[in-house]
């Protein structure tokens, strides 16, 4: 909750996260790639869910460090315009499917 008694926003959608909700801490720069001590964002799990299934630790940390550069991703963005039009609790699994898998 904020000072003034209400709900926090998710910075990735915009909604307001109910405290009812499944959420969590997402490490802007990921732990394993030197973010372990930095900035970290309340999200709904739902969000944070999505920006693991898009993008790899190595990604996150070197082009998607920040709420901007996340919302500017493609994928992201389609899911973050899907996802503003449901309620703040909304639940449901990782809509379209993890990245596919990348070859070494």
């Amino acid at each position: 909750m904020s000072d003034d008694g209400a709900p926090p926003t998710c910075p990735l959608c915009g909604r307001p996260i109910p405290p009812d909700v499944a959420q969590s801490l997402h490490h802007l720069v990921p732990r394993l790639k030197g973010g372990k001590g930095g900035p970290v964002v309340r999200l709904h799990q739902i969000c944070h869910n999505e920006i693991h299934a898009t993008l790899t630790e190595a990604e996150l940390a070197r082009d998607y460090n920040t709420i901007a550069a996340l919302q500017g991703h493609p994928r992201l963005a389609r899911f973050i315009r899907w996802v503003a039009g449901r309620p703040p609790g909304f639940r449901s699994k990782t809509p379209g499917g993890r990245r596919p898998a990348r070859r070494r």
